[in-house]
């Protein structure tokens, strides 16, 4: 499969890419679809994405062109439809998606009903695709909430990872929650480093006992930070377009995941929001690749990591 992604790459096939097995650890559900199957669905041309402020920025372009399309029950299961759809189309064989607590409320505060729709959903457009289901926490959460919702989740033995966003600075008072988590065997994961500094990353790391981290790359700002992360073998998945049209990350060409990788951190690429921001796994290592970034052998590597089922200190199934 080696010979075939770097034959892709080089030849600029786009096509064939999709035809060669990749991961997305990095996806949000509800956001994290195909464009082109939500403007069909809904008969609507939905614009490009403009570079953004930061993450309000984002959320009120979202609410703006993307939400209004997608209301109620039917709404939600269409971008789940666009996510799985989307898998499929890119090739990506190992897909991570997050389902927050509020996407209960689709199916009368069921948790057993969300969970029933999502394999439905999985099983109906990408059954071939081994599908991790993360929860998804918001460190906005009050704690007791976060605490029912995270039993109710948790009861239903069928999600496998969890991710917090939000607030980064705020992250590790959830320690006890993660902690409820690890004892189910969950992969543990949390942005941090997208907004925050380099020195939060590896608190989060350590008080949350994080196996991969969501972004990252203000590791990038600090050599001893990246010495760490790689000595303890903690899995970055990047996102660059989504870091680009945040405003963290000026251009692909100067892109930190470089610098990460060089630095021997095990490194990613995902899609964070395909909704929004439209660029797919495969054309992500296009963008890369063109920007003269990484060639196709390291590409290649990247690519291989989100495979490997890796949790950082041990294998999961």
């Amino acid at each position: 499969m080696e010979e075939k992604f770097i034959k892709a790459l080089e030849s600029n096939d786009l096509d064939e890419m999709r035809k060669i097995p990749k991961g997305d650890l990095h996806n949000h559900s509800t956001r994290g679809g195909n464009k082109r199957y939500i403007e069909e669905w809904a008969g609507v041309s939905i614009p490009k994405c403009p570079k953004l402020k930061d993450l309000n920025d984002m959320n009120t372009w979202n609410a703006q062109y993307i939400k209004p399309l997608v209301i109620g029950t039917l709404g939600f299961e269409k971008r789940i439809e666009a996510a799985f759809m989307q898998a499929k189309m890119d090739g990506v064989t190992v897909l991570h998606m997050s389902v927050g607590f509020g996407e209960a409320v689709w199916y009368d505060n069921s948790v057993d009903d969300l969970v029933q729709a999502l394999k439905r959903i999985h099983q109906r457009f990408a059954p071939e695709v081994l599908f991790i289901p993360e929860i998804a926490l918001s460190s906005f959460t009050p704690i007791d909430e976060m605490n029912e919702g995270l039993e109710q989740f948790l009861s239903q033995d069928y999600f496998k990872s969890i991710d917090m966003f939000g607030d980064e600075f705020a992250i590790p008072t959830f320690k006890k929650v993660f902690r409820k988590a690890k004892e189910k065997g969950l992969i543990l994961k949390a942005h941090v480093g997208e907004f925050g500094t380099a020195e939060l990353i590896r608190e989060a790391v350590e008080e949350l006992e994080l196996d991969q981290v969501q972004h990252g790359i203000a590791a990038a700002n600090s050599q001893s930070i990246m010495r760490w992360l790689c000595d303890n073998k903690i899995q970055l998945n990047v996102c660059p377009t989504s870091n680009i049209l945040l405003s963290r990350v000026e251009s692909y060409k100067v892109h930190p995941i470089r610098k990460l990788y060089d630095n021997g951190i095990k490194v990613t690429i995902n899609t964070d929001d395909m909704l929004i921001f439209d660029q797919s796994v495969s054309q992500e290592f296009f963008n890369l690749y063109n920007a003269g970034l990484f060639n196709a052998n390291e590409l290649n590597e990247i690519r291989e990591n989100s495979l490997n089922l890796i949790r950082g200190k041990g294998q999961y199934g």
